[in-house]
């Protein structure tokens, strides 16, 4: 049993490696602009920041944000 589980770690770590290395791909010079594009950036632009802030004190009275679903008026 313990050749099986060798075996089998073995082939999960091949199939892992084998998938992380199909997505690498090459990228030529030209092609490198659209990547320092603002809309592949992770996390959330200054208007989406702002958005949630505005959503979030507009429905704080009645509890519709992200956080806990409690009133605005400081009770739980």
């Amino acid at each position: 049993m313990h050749t099986t589980d060798r075996s089998l770690t073995l082939a999960v770590l091949l199939l892992t490696t084998a998938c992380t290395l199909y997505g690498c791909t090459e990228v030529k010079p030209y092609q490198r602009a659209y990547l320092n594009d603002a809309a592949m950036r992770p996390g959330k632009t200054d208007i989406e920041k702002f958005d949630n802030s505005v959503h979030t004190y507009r429905e704080g009275a009645s509890g519709g944000g992200n956080g806990k679903s409690s009133g605005g008026c400081g009770c739980n």
